[in-house]
């Protein structure tokens, strides 16, 4: 199991919208420890006002044509044991054993906790990935993502995609992608707009970032 990168860590007590984004903006986001749990770390975002789909975006939203994005708010009434048996299993196969827990699944989309999204898609009808969310007036944060682990090549950017996509036409300005500590995570610097938190402030300097995340093997 990796180790997560936090610099620092807090509990809030208030959920203001005012208190949540002033902390994002700080390089905090929510995590699923428990309620009110934030950590700072080397967050991503888009600044949306600058972002445009690239030629390879658009490549991948046409590999994945039919995927369909259903969004649902959390807690999550259609909530299963499979849903959180495909987490389990995807981030099992991802990060290793004990990364994330069917219960701690379960508890995240079925009680008040941090996130208040989930989004849901689907092929044919068939769910085949979720999402789960943080979403107010002014921010997005794509968190938690998994699928179907013998979904077709695309899959997991074509959700991404889709997220960014909703983020943009409700008029969010940011949305949150995550943190970046892997060398695994330079996928995510494909997007205009991207920029990173690095312990003080926000750059934008794609370079240095994967300078950092190429020394982190």
């Amino acid at each position: 199991m990796n180790e997560y990168l936090k610099w620092n860590e807090t509990t809030i007590a208030s959920f203001s919208e005012e208190d949540i984004n002033s902390l994002y903006n700080e390089g905090y986001v929510f995590g699923r420890p428990n309620k009110g749990y934030m950590n700072q770390t080397r967050s991503m975002r888009i600044d949306l006002s600058k972002f445009e789909m690239s030629s390879e975006n658009r490549r991948v939203l046409r590999k994945t044509e039919d995927l369909q994005l259903e969004v649902n708010s959390v807690p999550y009434e259609k909530y299963s044991w499979e849903i959180g048996k495909l987490a389990k299993d995807f981030y099992t196969e991802k990060f290793g054993d004990g990364t994330f827990s069917a219960n701690k699944i379960k508890e995240i989309l079925t009680t008040k906790h941090n996130f208040n999204k989930l989004f849901v898609y689907s092929v044919a009808d068939q769910d085949t990935g979720y999402a789960i969310c943080f979403e107010d007036d002014d921010i997005f944060h794509y968190s938690y993502p998994f699928y179907n682990l013998e979904a077709k090549k695309n899959t997991g950017m074509g959700m991404m995609l889709r997220a960014i996509e909703y983020a943009k036409e409700h008029n969010k300005k940011y949305i949150y992608l995550g943190s970046a500590q892997r060398p695994s995570d330079t996928y995510k610097l494909q997007f205009k707009g991207l920029e990173w938190f690095d312990g003080e402030k926000w750059d934008s300097d794609l370079e240095e970032l994967k300078k950092i995340l190429h020394d982190s093997k």
